[in-house]
């Protein structure tokens, strides 16, 4: 009913603005009484062999929405009612920023692809983390990254900000380095750089009762080379993990008119380039840390083509939009049945 009513209708609206109207209507359905557990019955899978430990933290299932949907934590528990076995939010910057100016979303339909631009838009982390201390059971990620005016050799101060503001409310932390949308912040992943950044992080961690998993976000359009540093990086700073991957600033291969618009892109074209990145993680670093698979997963066999390569979870965002919350209990589905093989 998803792919063949309503997805024509929503993409007949501009996807900013659709994006929002889902959200409200979500909210919506959610306080009518009963609604959230007719949501659970149609979308979520429960089973004992579906949960699964990754670095300390038990997931009811190992599939996750990724940050950027719920940049602000406006909808984790409705969201979480779709099936997810957990939420990442953000990306949360310390003060309220606007991001770029709009358009700044758009759909490829002919790739099954979305380019954003949206330049962290969002309410800033201590809003967030006042929507956070309702939560009650939803196993949640805090991505967190920097203000566009924040330069570079200040960005520390900026992601130490969110680290603290989040703390007591998330169970674990990504670091968003990645993002083609602020300017110069994938400078960052350079070595040098992105190795004081996570040390700093990690050293005000280790001093916690309970330090929390931190884990890095990742492009799909590092070298082979910038790869192995990330190895070196992660056995150095002893950071929890990886998130591989996000979107790319490459358009090889796509069909859509508005593939020239700037901006991240994400969909079916990231496919076979994050399985790559996930596969060389774990065969060169001989699986050292647990990875989480991200990019262009519309189906459960591209799910369990990221697991095979070496992902210990995964997560949804464009894949979701394309083919529905159907997806989720799709892909719940069939890792079980392999599990129970």
């Amino acid at each position: 009913m998803y792919k063949s009513i309503i997805r024509p209708i929503l993409f007949q609206s501009d996807p900013e603005k659709i994006h929002y109207f889902t959200f409200s209507s979500l909210r919506f359905l959610n306080k009518i009484p009963g609604f959230s557990s007719v949501f659970n019955s149609l979308y979520e899978v429960k089973h004992k062999s579906l949960e699964t430990e990754v670095f300390g933290l038990k997931f009811k299932n190992p599939v996750g929405l990724a940050a950027g949907f719920d940049k602000d934590a406006k909808l984790y528990k409705e969201l979480s009612n779709l099936g997810f076995g957990f939420i990442e939010i953000g990306t949360l910057t310390p003060k309220p920023q606007e991001g770029n100016p709009k358009k700044r979303l758009f759909r490829l339909k002919e790739d099954s692809a979305i380019i954003n631009r949206m330049g962290f838009n969002n309410g800033g982390v201590f809003a967030a983390a006042e929507r956070l201390k309702k939560n009650k059971n939803v196993l949640i990620g805090g991505n967190i990254g920097k203000n566009k005016v924040t330069e570079n050799e200040n960005a520390a101060s900026d992601y130490e900000i969110c680290f603290e503001a989040l703390f007591d409310y998330v169970d674990y932390f990504v670091v968003n380095v990645s993002s083609p949308n602020t300017p110069n912040l994938r400078a960052l992943q350079d070595k040098e750089p992105l190795t004081q950044l996570l040390q700093t992080l990690q050293n005000k961690n280790s001093a916690k009762a309970k330090p929390k998993p931190i884990l890095l976000k990742i492009a799909p359009d590092l070298t082979d080379e910038q790869l192995l540093d990330i190895i070196d990086i992660v056995a150095e700073t002893k950071i929890a993990g990886v998130i591989a991957t996000n979107t790319t600033i490459s358009r090889e291969g796509l069909q859509s008119p508005n593939q020239v618009e700037m901006g991240g892109l994400s969909g079916k074209p990231l496919t076979k380039r994050s399985t790559e990145v996930i596969r060389f993680l774990s065969e060169k670093s001989n699986k050292a840390f647990p990875i989480i698979g991200v990019g262009g997963i519309h189906s459960a066999e591209d799910a369990i083509e990221k697991l095979n390569a070496g992902a210990s979870l995964v997560q949804l965002y464009t894949g979701f939009i394309y083919e529905g919350p159907s997806l989720i209990k799709k892909i719940n589905r069939k890792i079980l049945e392999q599990r129970l093989r």
